[in-house]
């Protein structure tokens, strides 16, 4: 498992649990890529790594596809339950 180099950002709330969610559910960063692309959200790895770093931004799509895939709530990834 490869340790994070930067510090976690502040531009999004999901950021770390979407990387708790996939990890919990023994996704790699590759396969989810995949699996957004299916959903028609174009992300690349750069993105995602930057996504769970918390040092992207998210948008409402990629947000609804995640809750989709991970099969978790959108209130879950915001921190609200």
């Amino acid at each position: 498992m490869r340790l994070r180099k930067q510090a976690l950002g502040n531009r999004n709330l999901i950021g770390a649990r979407v990387e708790a969610a996939r990890k919990s559910k023994g996704i790699k960063q590759k396969e989810l890529l995949a699996q957004l692309q299916v959903n028609d959200v174009d992300m690349n790895a750069s993105g995602l790594s930057k996504l769970e770093g918390q040092i992207r931004s998210v948008t409402d799509i990629e947000l609804v596809a995640l809750a989709d895939i991970l099969e978790v709530s959108i209130d879950y990834l915001l921190g609200r339950e």
